[in-house]
């Protein structure tokens, strides 16, 4: 069970969060809709124990997350594969890491630097990491930002098979994404 309960969050004078509640589906996805600057990463931040909120709380039964942030987080100096065996161990086989990059349009790109990559390519590898990492709930921060249409497509397409069952929560200010990916949309509106 992934809840947040009253949660209270401001920056300043700026209140984010205004006593959100909320439970999150099990095995769902839930999309939080929203334009920028509404709360949306602020909530995700919360919920993954990232912020602290001024006052209510978050309960998880569960013990692992995975995420992909805005920024990739990507250890640029090591290679594609190696930052996908930083969350998946020994578990996948190079072959097998191989077979899931090219899912994403990263066939050629297993053994180079991060720091090589364009922006879209960092955000497939951050995605492929997050998704093949061992969690109970996923947490994904505009996930498919800086993809072409084409490749937008086939990214969802793959994060929608790998997450199957799984608890995750998507944040985005994108209805199509919402569309393709959501069994439930949470809509954010930005606190006066």
């Amino acid at each position: 069970m992934l809840k947040a309960v009253k949660i209270t969050k401001s920056f300043g004078e700026n209140m984010v969060l205004n006593n959100f509640t909320r439970e999150f589906a099990e095995g769902k996805v839930t999309a939080v809709l929203g334009r920028s600057g509404c709360g949306k990463s602020t909530l995700l931040n919360v919920l993954m124990g990232l912020v602290k909120p001024d006052s209510g709380e978050v309960i998880f039964d569960g013990e692992r997350i995975s995420a992909v942030f805005q920024e990739e987080r990507l250890c640029e100096n090591l290679t594609v594969s190696a930052n996908i065996r930083l969350v998946t161990g020994k578990r996948f086989t190079k072959e097998q890491i191989a077979a899931e990059l090219a899912e994403v349009g990263l066939a050629e790109c297993a053994d180079k630097a991060v720091r090589t990559l364009s922006g879209g390519m960092k955000r497939r590898t951050a995605l492929v990491r997050a998704l093949l990492a061992e969690y109970d709930a996923l947490f994904l921060d505009e996930p498919f930002k800086g993809l072409d249409e084409t490749t937008k497509r086939t990214v969802m397409a793959y994060c929608h098979r790998k997450s199957v069952g799984k608890t995750v929560v998507l944040v985005t200010h994108d209805k199509d994404e919402c569309a393709a990916l959501a069994d439930e949309v949470i809509e954010l509106e930005a606190e006066d």
